[in-house]
């Protein structure tokens, strides 16, 4: 005698209360699969997942108390059993290389129809991985494109604060070394980051080690 399958469990994490009503119902109208939690910060989303057990947490990457890939990053940290798809408005190819390496199995953006992102909800739950090599080799070659663009036109002081990060030195260091004060250099650093598109100045030193590398043919 056949037996039903269990249907496909689901945590939905998004901040905005009328989008997750309408990606809930979507997903509830569907024998297969079904809401068991949801959460509309970041900072609950961890507590609800480990309440309900879900195989796969649909997570909006951007959120009001923080991000939907560092919340990924800790689910399949804490919980490996449970599949992660990350939910988002517009293409990005930061957010798209940062969901992969969080382990994200992932990428849907909130435009598509209903009908796809079931589809993509039930082929990352039977351990499909929607995020490709080749679509994260383009994404990073993208932004280290754009990176090196961006470099090019930073101002001459920015720039040497840029190289002087690459070669290991820290904000007092680069001070004396420019015989500016570090609050300066702590300007010029927070500045480079913004125009770079970089969240941490760890960012900014391997980056600037990479093109100091590829400049010197190594």
């Amino acid at each position: 005698m056949m037996t039903m399958a269990e249907p496909v469990r689901v945590f939905l994490l998004d901040d905005h209360e009328i989008v997750r009503r309408g990606v809930v119902a979507v997903i509830d109208a569907e024998p297969d699969m079904e809401v068991v939690g949801e959460a509309g910060t970041a900072a609950e989303a961890l507590q609800v997942v480990a309440e309900v057990g879900p195989d796969v947490a649909v997570l909006d990457i951007r959120l009001g108390d923080g991000s939907g890939v560092e919340v990924c990053r800790d689910i399949r940290s804490q919980y490996p059993a449970v599949k992660c798809l990350m939910l988002t408005s517009f293409e990005d190819d930061q957010a798209l290389v940062e969901a992969s390496l969080a382990g994200a199995a992932g990428y849907v953006l909130k435009q598509v129809q209903g009908g796809d992102l079931l589809e993509a909800i039930r082929m990352v739950a039977d351990g499909r991985v929607l995020l490709d090599r080749a679509t994260i080799r383009l994404a990073l070659r993208r932004l280290r494109e754009s990176g090196e663009s961006t470099v090019g036109e930073l101002p001459p002081q920015e720039l040497r604060v840029f190289e002087l990060i690459g070669d290991g030195l820290s904000n007092r260091e680069i001070a004396d070394e420019m015989i500016l004060a570090e609050k300066t250099i702590k300007n010029y650093v927070t500045s480079l980051l913004q125009k770079l598109g970089m969240q941490r100045r760890t960012e900014a030193a391997a980056f600037s080690a990479r093109l100091d590398e590829r400049r010197k043919g190594v």
